[in-house]
């Protein structure tokens, strides 16, 4: 962001200890407002809005998290920092997860997290309120998205919105979420281009797995536009953290990897911008659940994460790993049943092709399972031990055995039927 852009935007520190925080903002081109007040804070609040409004806690209490939750409410699209100890930084987890902080910053701070925090925050704001003047080459885009966003309060299921090529959906979908999506496709490419790649490539597995028939169409629309959105959030986050994270979480703090967890949390906030069904950010926030309840942010577990995040956990999981796609493939079928829902990580196998399957062979659901279907591979417990043979004709009998032993155990394999 070049200085004229940069003095477009606001930015108040309050307490600021030392005058450290407002060189800083100064020298990086931002307009700065200094209060050593929480009354003064709110007088400048009163007068006008902050893109952000950074707070340092110092000596301690919780005045800090107070203030910044009552900001909160009165201007939303601000984005609120905190600077503290980090000796104190677990008791803080509860308002990041609220959303009333967005950002943390450790003290003593380093310049360098400060300068990506305060860029990250202002990018936050930009999307939030529509601006153009961050990115001049959207025009007035990401503006039309917030009007029409907010005419479409109670609109949640008109499927007129769908995209054109989504299989199952219509062929319209408003120019104003086209608009937010390439408005958040963009600023998450620009920040962190290796999420961008990967995203795109969400996106292919999802819209493949949507096209399978155990969706309704709402829920198509959901995994569609989550697939997009899901990784938001990593623009809360500082990008040399981010090297840290990506490289093995062994190079991150204690604090740092408890950071890094919420981003699901500032996905879901972000993502209710651009479209209203809270489908997507409840997808967003649980993409990083695992099936055996040991995920995060909120250690969901089984059917207690919704069918769409599931999906969606299986198509990142798949690409993140950075393998080729064999190993990758391999990674998904060992954590079966306990990262991912067997069903979901059988319906990926079912719509991305993987490997040649034999011409008369083709892969299906569990719940796909009907009477006339011939095994062309057995069915085993999670033990190993063999439950169908391969071969089998499923009759009433086999599916009942079947049905009754998934009640109670998981069947975590691929399923490959004949014809």
């Amino acid at each position: 962001m070049d200085v004229l852009s940069a003095r477009l935007y606001a930015i108040l520190l309050v307490n600021d200890q030392g005058g450290g925080l407002a060189s800083i903002v100064a020298e990086e081109g931002f307009c700065v407002t200094c209060c050593q007040t929480y009354e003064g804070a709110w007088h400048e609040l009163a007068r006008r809005e902050y893109a952000v409004v950074i707070v340092d806690r110092g000596g301690g209490g919780d005045c800090g998290v107070q203030f910044l939750r009552q900001l909160a409410r009165i201007q939303p699209c601000s984005s609120r920092v905190l600077i503290t100890d980090a000796q104190v930084v677990d008791e803080l987890i509860g308002a990041v997860k609220s959303g009333d902080v967005l950002r943390i910053l450790l003290s003593p701070f380093v310049r360098s997290d400060v300068v990506m925090t305060l860029h990250n925050a202002v990018e936050r704001y930009a999307l939030l309120t529509g601006s153009s003047k961050f990115y001049p080459e959207l025009g007035g885009a990401a503006c039309d998205v917030i009007r029409a966003n907010d005419s479409d309060v109670g609109e949640l299921g008109d499927l007129s919105r769908l995209t054109g090529d989504l299989p199952g959906g219509r062929n319209e979908w408003r120019v104003s979420n086209e608009h937010a999506i390439g408005l958040c496709f963009r600023l998450l490419s620009a920040f962190y281009p290796l999420i961008g790649r990967q995203t795109q490539a969400v996106v292919e597995i999802c819209r493949a797995m949507a096209g399978a028939e155990c969706f309704t169409e709402v829920e198509r629309r959901v995994l569609y536009l989550s697939s997009w959105l899901y990784d938001l959030g990593i623009m809360a986050l500082n990008r040399p953290m981010l090297h840290r994270a990506f490289a093995g979480t062994e190079g991150c703090s204690s604090e740092e990897i408890a950071l890094y967890r919420h981003h699901p949390i500032m996905g879901q906030t972000l993502a209710s911008f651009v479209d209203r069904m809270p489908a997507v950010g409840v997808t967003i926030r649980a993409h990083h659940e695992r099936f055996d309840g040991t995920g995060y942010p909120d250690g969901l577990a089984g059917e207690g994460i919704l069918w769409t995040a599931r999906c969606l956990a299986v198509a990142v999981a798949f690409v993140q790993t950075g393998l080729p796609k064999e190993q990758a493939a391999a990674h998904l079928l060992e954590q079966s049943g306990r990262g991912f829902d067997p069903e979901a990580v059988r319906l990926f196998f079912k719509t991305n092709r993987i490997e040649d399957l034999p011409r008369n062979v083709r892969e299906i659901m569990l719940s796909e399972l009907s009477p006339g279907m011939q095994l062309a591979r057995g069915i085993h417990t999670s033990l190993g031990m063999l439950l169908l043979p391969e071969g089998q004709v499923l009759n009433e009998i086999a599916l009942q055995k079947i049905q009754n032993h998934s009640r109670h155990h998981l069947v975590t394999e691929r399923i490959l039927v004949y014809g």
